[in-house]
């Protein structure tokens, strides 16, 4: 095992409610902004696991893996499941780092006429 992804998310938890308790309302609204996601259901909850732990991946954010990876879990999302949504993430990455270098190769060349 990589991470202790259960010990990752109690410590984030346990780490917000010092956050929480200097800024109350911003814990509110984050946690109102989570709770909103999905209300319409249009998407189910392992869809919205599965993009959510893709989007985890592609912003680093390792709280956001371990609670994804927990709520997925419980919404009975298989390992072949996130290996197919990680393939998306792991795609995106790469689109994402040939569209930059594109940019780069042309900020390079930026005044040459």
């Amino acid at each position: 095992m990589l991470q202790n992804w259960t010990e990752t998310l109690a410590n984030n938890r346990k780490a917000g409610e010092a956050l929480g308790k200097h800024n109350p309302q911003l814990l509110t609204a984050f946690r109102a902004l989570n709770q909103a996601q999905g209300a319409t259901g249009t998407l189910d909850a392992k869809t919205r696991e599965l993009i959510a732990l893709a989007v985890a991946v592609t912003t680093r954010c390792d709280g956001c893996i371990a609670a994804h990876a927990d709520a997925a879990r419980k919404a009975g999302v298989t390992e072949a499941e996130l290996s197919e949504a990680l393939a998306t993430a792991i795609a995106l990455n790469a689109g994402a780092a040939y569209v930059y270098s594109l940019r780069a190769m042309d900020a390079l060349s930026a005044g040459q006429a």
